[in-house]
Protein backbone atom coordinates (compact mmCIF):
# COMPACT_ATOMS: atom_id res chain seq x y z
CA UNK A 1 0.00 0.00 0.00
CA UNK A 2 1.76 3.23 -1.10
CA UNK A 3 1.79 6.39 1.53
CA UNK A 4 1.29 9.28 -0.33
CA UNK A 5 2.66 12.49 2.39
CA UNK A 6 0.25 15.55 2.75
CA UNK A 7 2.97 18.06 3.42
CA UNK A 8 3.62 19.03 -0.18
CA UNK A 9 -0.20 19.03 -0.61
CA UNK A 10 -0.52 22.43 -2.77
CA UNK A 11 3.10 24.02 -3.13
CA UNK A 12 3.78 24.79 -6.48
CA UNK A 13 6.85 23.42 -7.98
CA UNK A 14 8.45 25.90 -10.36
CA UNK A 15 11.95 25.56 -9.90
CA UNK A 16 14.07 22.74 -7.83
CA UNK A 17 15.95 25.41 -5.86
CA UNK A 18 12.74 26.43 -4.33
CA UNK A 19 12.05 23.52 -2.80
CA UNK A 20 14.37 21.48 0.42
CA UNK A 21 16.67 18.43 -0.67
CA UNK A 22 14.33 16.70 1.62
CA UNK A 23 11.08 17.13 -0.21
CA UNK A 24 12.68 16.56 -3.46
CA UNK A 25 13.67 13.06 -1.70
CA UNK A 26 10.06 12.67 -1.10
CA UNK A 27 9.16 12.91 -4.57
CA UNK A 28 11.74 10.22 -5.69
CA UNK A 29 10.70 8.07 -2.66
CA UNK A 30 6.85 8.75 -4.19
CA UNK A 31 8.09 7.89 -7.57
CA UNK A 32 10.04 4.76 -6.70
CA UNK A 33 6.77 3.63 -4.93
CA UNK A 34 4.59 4.19 -7.96
CA UNK A 35 7.02 2.99 -10.58
CA UNK A 36 6.88 -0.44 -8.42
CA UNK A 37 3.20 -0.65 -8.30
CA UNK A 38 2.81 0.20 -12.22
CA UNK A 39 5.19 -2.95 -12.48
CA UNK A 40 2.79 -4.95 -10.73
CA UNK A 41 0.14 -3.15 -12.36
CA UNK A 42 -1.31 -2.05 -8.95
CA UNK A 43 -4.05 0.25 -9.01
CA UNK A 44 -2.79 3.70 -7.85
CA UNK A 45 -5.92 6.22 -8.20
CA UNK A 46 -5.04 8.80 -5.99
CA UNK A 47 -6.24 11.77 -8.12
CA UNK A 48 -10.05 10.44 -8.95
CA UNK A 49 -11.75 12.38 -10.31
CA UNK A 50 -9.21 15.26 -10.49
CA UNK A 51 -8.43 17.36 -13.63
CA UNK A 52 -4.87 19.36 -14.46
CA UNK A 53 -4.35 21.61 -17.17
CA UNK A 54 -1.31 21.45 -19.42
CA UNK A 55 -0.35 24.29 -21.04
CA UNK A 56 2.32 24.09 -23.81
CA UNK A 57 4.01 26.73 -25.90
CA UNK A 58 6.47 25.09 -27.00
CA UNK A 59 6.23 21.23 -28.54
CA UNK A 60 6.86 18.20 -26.44
CA UNK A 61 7.06 14.44 -26.69
CA UNK A 62 8.03 13.05 -23.10
CA UNK A 63 6.86 15.46 -20.84
CA UNK A 64 3.32 15.89 -22.52
CA UNK A 65 2.86 11.91 -22.63
CA UNK A 66 4.55 11.02 -18.95
CA UNK A 67 1.93 14.00 -17.47
CA UNK A 68 -1.00 12.23 -19.76
CA UNK A 69 -0.50 9.20 -19.45
CA UNK A 70 0.69 9.61 -15.37
CA UNK A 71 -2.62 11.79 -14.95
CA UNK A 72 -4.82 8.86 -16.10
CA UNK A 73 -2.76 6.18 -14.15
CA UNK A 74 -3.60 8.54 -11.08
CA UNK A 75 -7.43 8.20 -11.82
CA UNK A 76 -7.56 11.83 -13.19
CA UNK A 77 -7.41 13.45 -16.57
CA UNK A 78 -5.11 15.69 -18.40
CA UNK A 79 -6.26 18.40 -20.66
CA UNK A 80 -3.71 19.38 -23.51
CA UNK A 81 -4.01 22.92 -23.81
CA UNK A 82 -1.94 24.56 -27.54
CA UNK A 83 -1.29 27.61 -25.70
CA UNK A 84 -1.53 28.95 -29.93
CA UNK A 85 -5.01 27.88 -30.24
CA UNK A 86 -6.09 29.53 -26.98
CA UNK A 87 -6.63 32.87 -25.85
CA UNK A 88 -3.41 33.61 -24.38
CA UNK A 89 -2.64 33.40 -28.55
CA UNK A 90 -4.65 36.81 -28.36
CA UNK A 91 -3.27 38.01 -25.18
CA UNK A 92 -5.22 36.72 -22.22
CA UNK A 93 -3.32 37.60 -19.00
CA UNK A 94 -1.52 35.00 -16.68
CA UNK A 95 -3.43 36.28 -14.04
CA UNK A 96 -6.91 35.99 -16.00
CA UNK A 97 -6.11 32.40 -17.26
CA UNK A 98 -5.05 31.19 -13.69
CA UNK A 99 -7.67 32.49 -11.90
CA UNK A 100 -10.05 30.73 -14.42
CA UNK A 101 -8.52 27.14 -14.90
CA UNK A 102 -8.12 26.64 -11.26
CA UNK A 103 -11.22 27.32 -10.23
CA UNK A 104 -11.77 24.69 -13.14
CA UNK A 105 -9.60 22.02 -11.71
CA UNK A 106 -6.94 20.97 -9.59
CA UNK A 107 -3.95 21.86 -10.58
CA UNK A 108 -2.19 23.63 -13.84
CA UNK A 109 1.04 22.75 -15.46
CA UNK A 110 3.10 24.50 -18.38
CA UNK A 111 5.69 24.11 -20.77
CA UNK A 112 7.16 28.29 -21.22
CA UNK A 113 10.80 27.93 -22.85
CA UNK A 114 11.83 29.23 -25.95
CA UNK A 115 12.50 33.20 -24.70
CA UNK A 116 14.69 34.14 -21.95
CA UNK A 117 13.58 35.71 -18.86
CA UNK A 118 9.63 35.31 -19.96
CA UNK A 119 8.75 31.87 -19.14
CA UNK A 120 9.38 31.86 -15.60
CA UNK A 121 8.15 35.24 -15.43
CA UNK A 122 4.67 34.02 -16.68
CA UNK A 123 4.61 30.86 -14.02
CA UNK A 124 5.34 32.62 -11.17
CA UNK A 125 2.65 35.30 -12.30
CA UNK A 126 -0.25 32.58 -12.89
CA UNK A 127 1.40 30.91 -9.13
CA UNK A 128 0.23 34.30 -7.39
CA UNK A 129 -3.19 34.39 -8.77
CA UNK A 130 -4.12 30.81 -9.10
CA UNK A 131 -5.00 28.91 -5.94
CA UNK A 132 -3.96 25.49 -7.01
CA UNK A 133 -0.69 24.31 -7.60
CA UNK A 134 1.32 25.26 -10.66
CA UNK A 135 4.38 22.77 -12.08
CA UNK A 136 7.07 23.99 -14.34
CA UNK A 137 6.92 21.74 -17.74
CA UNK A 138 10.04 23.46 -18.57
CA UNK A 139 10.74 27.26 -17.89
CA UNK A 140 13.78 29.51 -19.70
CA UNK A 141 15.43 29.06 -16.28
CA UNK A 142 14.90 25.26 -15.27
CA UNK A 143 13.37 22.13 -16.07
CA UNK A 144 12.58 20.61 -12.75
CA UNK A 145 10.71 17.59 -13.66
CA UNK A 146 13.20 16.64 -16.07
CA UNK A 147 16.05 16.95 -13.37
CA UNK A 148 14.17 14.98 -10.64
CA UNK A 149 14.20 12.27 -12.61
CA UNK A 150 17.25 12.40 -13.90
CA UNK A 151 18.69 12.53 -9.98
CA UNK A 152 16.09 9.67 -9.31
CA UNK A 153 18.50 7.60 -12.64
CA UNK A 154 21.10 8.45 -11.06
CA UNK A 155 20.38 6.99 -7.28
CA UNK A 156 19.05 3.94 -9.36
CA UNK A 157 22.78 3.33 -10.83
CA UNK A 158 24.79 4.64 -8.25
CA UNK A 159 22.70 4.31 -4.51
CA UNK A 160 21.67 7.75 -2.71
CA UNK A 161 25.36 8.44 -1.67
CA UNK A 162 26.21 10.37 -4.53
CA UNK A 163 29.44 11.99 -2.65
CA UNK A 164 32.60 12.17 -4.74
CA UNK A 165 31.10 11.63 -8.27
CA UNK A 166 31.92 13.73 -10.80
CA UNK A 167 29.55 14.67 -13.70
CA UNK A 168 30.27 16.34 -16.96
CA UNK A 169 27.55 18.58 -18.10
CA UNK A 170 28.45 19.69 -21.11
CA UNK A 171 27.41 21.59 -24.34
CA UNK A 172 27.27 19.13 -27.38
CA UNK A 173 27.01 20.33 -31.38
CA UNK A 174 23.71 20.07 -33.20
CA UNK A 175 22.63 22.04 -36.74
CA UNK A 176 19.36 22.19 -35.28
CA UNK A 177 17.80 25.32 -33.62
CA UNK A 178 19.42 26.82 -30.81
CA UNK A 179 17.71 24.85 -27.56
CA UNK A 180 17.04 26.13 -24.03
CA UNK A 181 19.64 26.75 -21.50
CA UNK A 182 17.22 25.31 -19.13
CA UNK A 183 18.23 21.84 -18.95
CA UNK A 184 21.87 22.40 -18.28
CA UNK A 185 21.14 25.23 -15.67
CA UNK A 186 18.82 22.63 -13.70
CA UNK A 187 21.49 19.92 -13.44
CA UNK A 188 23.68 22.38 -12.07
CA UNK A 189 21.79 23.77 -9.23
CA UNK A 190 20.25 20.39 -8.54
CA UNK A 191 23.48 18.08 -9.11
CA UNK A 192 25.41 20.79 -6.79
CA UNK A 193 23.03 19.98 -3.51
CA UNK A 194 23.48 16.25 -3.89
CA UNK A 195 26.94 15.36 -2.94
CA UNK A 196 28.40 15.49 -6.69
CA UNK A 197 31.38 17.29 -8.10
CA UNK A 198 30.22 19.11 -11.44
CA UNK A 199 32.17 20.41 -14.20
CA UNK A 200 30.16 22.26 -16.90
CA UNK A 201 32.00 22.69 -20.48
CA UNK A 202 31.40 24.92 -23.12
CA UNK A 203 32.49 26.48 -25.68
CA UNK A 204 33.08 30.36 -24.37
CA UNK A 205 29.94 31.62 -26.49
CA UNK A 206 27.98 29.37 -24.69
CA UNK A 207 27.61 30.24 -21.29
CA UNK A 208 24.41 30.31 -19.04
CA UNK A 209 22.75 32.55 -17.31
CA UNK A 210 25.15 34.04 -14.66
CA UNK A 211 22.77 34.15 -11.51
CA UNK A 212 22.28 30.26 -12.24
CA UNK A 213 25.62 30.02 -12.40
CA UNK A 214 26.16 31.80 -8.89
CA UNK A 215 23.60 29.57 -7.55
CA UNK A 216 24.84 26.34 -8.61
CA UNK A 217 28.32 27.82 -6.61
CA UNK A 218 26.61 28.57 -3.71
CA UNK A 219 24.99 24.96 -3.31
CA UNK A 220 28.94 23.39 -3.98
CA UNK A 221 30.06 25.53 -1.11
CA UNK A 222 27.21 24.77 1.35
CA UNK A 223 27.50 20.85 0.22
CA UNK A 224 31.30 21.34 0.14
CA UNK A 225 31.47 19.83 -3.26
CA UNK A 226 33.07 21.19 -6.36
CA UNK A 227 31.71 23.07 -9.34
CA UNK A 228 34.39 24.22 -12.17
CA UNK A 229 33.86 25.49 -15.95
CA UNK A 230 35.82 24.71 -18.69
CA UNK A 231 36.11 24.88 -22.35
CA UNK A 232 36.93 21.59 -22.90
CA UNK A 233 34.60 18.68 -23.50
CA UNK A 234 37.62 16.00 -23.22
CA UNK A 235 38.66 17.16 -19.62
CA UNK A 236 35.16 17.43 -18.42
CA UNK A 237 34.87 14.15 -19.69
CA UNK A 238 37.88 12.40 -17.99
CA UNK A 239 37.34 10.22 -14.72
CA UNK A 240 33.81 11.23 -14.62
CA UNK A 241 31.19 8.96 -13.05
CA UNK A 242 28.29 10.51 -15.24
CA UNK A 243 28.17 12.26 -18.46
CA UNK A 244 25.04 14.68 -19.57
CA UNK A 245 26.33 16.50 -22.75
CA UNK A 246 23.52 18.20 -24.72
CA UNK A 247 23.12 21.27 -27.12
CA UNK A 248 21.57 24.24 -25.98
CA UNK A 249 21.65 27.83 -28.04
CA UNK A 250 24.06 31.08 -27.54
CA UNK A 251 21.95 33.33 -25.15
CA UNK A 252 23.46 36.48 -26.54
CA UNK A 253 22.44 35.44 -30.30
CA UNK A 254 18.76 34.86 -29.11
CA UNK A 255 16.47 35.85 -32.00
CA UNK A 256 19.29 35.05 -34.35
CA UNK A 257 19.28 32.11 -35.69
CA UNK A 258 21.26 32.31 -38.68
CA UNK A 259 24.29 33.97 -36.85
CA UNK A 260 23.42 30.73 -33.71
CA UNK A 261 23.52 28.30 -36.65
CA UNK A 262 26.69 29.29 -38.04
CA UNK A 263 28.84 29.59 -34.75
CA UNK A 264 27.59 26.19 -33.97
CA UNK A 265 29.60 25.21 -36.79
CA UNK A 266 33.10 26.00 -35.72
CA UNK A 267 32.38 23.18 -32.39
CA UNK A 268 31.33 20.35 -34.54
CA UNK A 269 33.74 18.55 -32.57
CA UNK A 270 31.93 18.73 -29.45
CA UNK A 271 30.24 15.28 -30.12
CA UNK A 272 30.37 12.33 -27.47
CA UNK A 273 31.83 9.27 -29.29
CA UNK A 274 33.20 6.28 -27.85
CA UNK A 275 36.82 7.84 -27.97
CA UNK A 276 35.52 10.15 -25.45
CA UNK A 277 33.85 7.67 -23.50
CA UNK A 278 36.82 6.10 -22.89
CA UNK A 279 37.72 8.91 -20.99
CA UNK A 280 35.32 8.18 -18.49
CA UNK A 281 35.44 5.63 -15.94
CA UNK A 282 34.77 2.23 -16.65
CA UNK A 283 31.05 1.81 -14.97
CA UNK A 284 30.48 5.58 -16.30
CA UNK A 285 26.85 6.28 -17.48
CA UNK A 286 25.75 8.82 -20.77
CA UNK A 287 22.27 10.97 -19.72
CA UNK A 288 20.23 12.96 -22.02
CA UNK A 289 16.86 14.62 -21.75
CA UNK A 290 16.16 13.31 -25.14
CA UNK A 291 15.66 13.75 -27.98
CA UNK A 292 19.16 13.47 -28.86
CA UNK A 293 20.54 14.54 -32.21
CA UNK A 294 21.96 11.49 -33.60
CA UNK A 295 25.99 11.91 -35.48
CA UNK A 296 25.74 15.45 -33.97
CA UNK A 297 25.09 15.64 -30.37
CA UNK A 298 26.41 11.70 -29.84
CA UNK A 299 26.82 8.69 -32.24
CA UNK A 300 24.69 5.63 -32.15
CA UNK A 301 27.06 3.54 -30.92
CA UNK A 302 27.22 5.47 -27.57
CA UNK A 303 23.62 6.70 -26.99
CA UNK A 304 22.35 2.73 -27.86
CA UNK A 305 25.59 1.25 -25.71
CA UNK A 306 26.39 0.00 -22.73
CA UNK A 307 26.55 3.39 -20.87
CA UNK A 308 23.19 5.13 -21.64
CA UNK A 309 20.58 5.47 -19.71
CA UNK A 310 18.11 7.63 -21.83
CA UNK A 311 15.62 5.36 -21.95
CA UNK A 312 15.58 4.63 -18.36
CA UNK A 313 15.41 8.60 -17.59
CA UNK A 314 12.62 8.60 -19.76
CA UNK A 315 10.73 5.85 -18.19
CA UNK A 316 11.38 7.71 -14.82
CA UNK A 317 9.85 11.26 -16.47
CA UNK A 318 6.75 8.71 -16.07
CA UNK A 319 6.66 7.94 -12.15
CA UNK A 320 8.28 11.12 -10.94
CA UNK A 321 5.36 13.22 -12.97
CA UNK A 322 2.76 10.89 -11.02
CA UNK A 323 4.67 11.69 -8.05
CA UNK A 324 4.41 15.36 -8.83
CA UNK A 325 0.49 15.19 -9.24
CA UNK A 326 -0.08 12.83 -6.49
CA UNK A 327 1.92 15.01 -3.73
CA UNK A 328 0.33 18.59 -4.74
CA UNK A 329 -2.69 17.91 -5.73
Amino acid sequence: MINIPTHLKGRDFIRTQDWSKEDLMTVINTAESLKFAFKHNEPTEFLKNKTIFLMFFDKSTRTRNAFEAGMTQLGGHAHYIDVSTSQIAHGESAKDTGIILSRYGHGIAIRHDLVPYEGEKYMREMAFWADKPVINLQSDIDHPTQTIADLMTIFERFGTNLRGLKVAVSWAYTKSYAKPVSVPQGLIMLLTRFGMDVVLAHPPEYKLMPEIVEIARKNAEAEGTKFEIVDDMEYAFKDADIVYPKSWGALELFGKPEESLKLAEKYRHWIVDEEKMKLTKPHSIYMHCLPAARGEEVTDEVIDGPHSVVFDEAENRLHTAKALMALLM
